[in-house]
């Protein structure tokens, strides 16, 4: 029997998106038997001695929260709503309350109008979120146009790092090339040189393969592309894509899927024995674990793959607390996408205490302060959940990047995590250094893509 996964019950989406964050909410009861750490939820009520004051410094948050991508878009508003409830709990940001607002994303029309909306009726001091890479394009335009700092907390594609960067953009997780960088570096040692992909055909599922095969080629100049494959974001039948594939005979298979889409794919592709004639590697999102819980047993073992976030990798007490936090609130492990937006939060937070000043909201004539949390952003570290030991994710000021160690599994038996029956292990670290273009080379893709600079305002 295939379960089911991306239909969001309507009393958690209402009780997660239509509630203005920076109130208490209720905390669901924890699960018997876990199989990590419980770590106690933010109290729900402020000692009186730190209770922040004063008009609350307002996020615009935006996420899809139904369909196959609607599980990033409800984790990640609980991971916001969690940042916010800790950050308050312990005095808010220069005394004042941060709060969040939340809107269903929909569409790359409907997202540019809620962000203006945010920004001029509103009056938000960040625009924040998003999971789909077009719409992440359209918000980073508005968040140039009004002069608003855009946290970006999961939409992964390299172009608002280069050919599309603007100053007011940044972003809490890594980005495709990251990802890419990893899975060439791990894949440049093995023995397969015929390859495939199969991605969707957006700008997501186009930049991670551009990324990646570029990257693989230079290590690799003997290898040889079969076919690529580019199905529509959300495509309901592979059917044709997975004959075409097999009829190509390569020995490695590049996966650019995420989300429902990754599921649906290895769900009709496992009748055709895909899995036992070739190898499958996930670039940047296949080993998110909404993928090992949708399937269990079903999912084929030996697939190798990353993803931005891992609950069991690091083996470190932030990670640990961080799992078990979101577990005690939602009943549930969360997926990748939940870190990126917890941990914007705290990126903004800090960037304002480094600053010591709130932005200034779109419809403000200056952007004084706005332009001093920007420069204040651009030195900003922070250690984070997925950091391993002796290491803290910093921000690369020349892209507005956050610089993150990587980590690239296999797919093994794991029921620590139930409902999933597999998890990734075997890892093979690399270095943020490694998996990053220098200085040098973002100034040569900028200078490629005929990039023209736009100043603070």
């Amino acid at each position: 029997m295939k379960k089911k996964l991306f239909l969001i019950p309507l009393a958690l989406l209402l009780a997660i998106s239509l509630v203005a964050i920076g109130c208490p909410t209720t905390t669901p009861t924890t699960p018997t038997t876990p199989t990590t750490p419980t770590q106690p939820t933010a109290p729900t009520t402020t000692p009186p001695e730190l209770k922040p004051t004063g008009e609350p410094i307002l996020i615009g948050a935006l996420y899809p929260m139904t369909g196959r991508s609607g599980r990033y878009g409800v984790d990640s508003v609980a991971a916001v709503t969690m940042a916010v409830e800790e950050i308050n709990a312990a005095g808010g940001v220069l005394g004042r309350p941060l709060k969040a607002i939340f809107t269903d994303s929909r569409d790359l029309n409907y997202a540019i109008g809620v962000t203006k909306k945010y920004i001029t009726a509103d009056k938000v001091h960040f625009v924040f979120g998003e999971i789909s890479s077009a719409t992440m394009l359209a918000i980073n335009e508005v968040s140039y146009e009004y002069g608003v700092i855009y946290m970006s907390t999961d939409a992964a594609s390299t172009a608002t790092n280069i050919e599309k960067f603007q100053p007011y953009y940044f972003r809490s997780s890594n980005n495709v090339y990251q990802s890419a960088a990893a899975c060439a570096l791990y894949m440049k040692d093995k023995p397969w040189r015929k390859y495939a992909y199969i991605g969707p055909d957006y700008e997501y599922g186009h930049r991670e393969w551009e990324d990646f095969w570029g990257l693989f080629t230079k290590y690799c100049p003997d290898a040889q592309l079969l076919g690529e494959f580019w199905p529509k974001l959300y495509e309901p039948d592979y059917t044709p894509y997975v004959t075409g594939i097999l009829a190509k005979k390569p020995e490695v298979l590049v996966c650019g899927f995420w989300g429902g889409d990754t599921v649906a794919f290895i769900e009709q592709s496992k009748p055709y024995g895909l899995f036992e004639k070739m190898q499958f590697l996930g670039l940047d999102a296949v080993a998110n674990y909404e993928v090992q819980e949708s399937l269990g047993d079903a999912l084929p073992l030996g697939i190798i793959a990353t993803c931005r976030h891992h609950l069991n990798w690091p083996d470190t007490k932030e990670n640990r607390e961080y799992v078990a936090k979101f577990r005690e609130r939602l009943g549930r492990f969360p997926s990748y996408a939940a870190e990126g937006a917890y941990v914007g939060v705290y990126l903004l937070a800090k960037a304002m205490e480094v600053a010591g000043v709130v932005p200034n909201i779109g419809t403000d004539p200056t952007r004084e302060n706005t332009n001093k949390v920007v420069k204040a952003l651009e030195t900003v570290s922070l250690k984070m959940p997925e950091d391993p030991e002796g290491f803290e994710s910093y921000m690369d000021a020349k892209t507005h990047q956050i610089q993150q160690v990587q980590a690239v599994g296999i797919l093994e038996k794991n029921t620590n995590y139930p409902p999933a029956t597999r998890m990734y292990g075997s890892w093979v670290i690399f270095d943020a250094k490694d998996i990053y273009p220098s200085a040098a080379e973002v100034d040569r893709l900028r200078a490629a893509a005929g990039w023209v600079e736009k100043p603070l305002k």
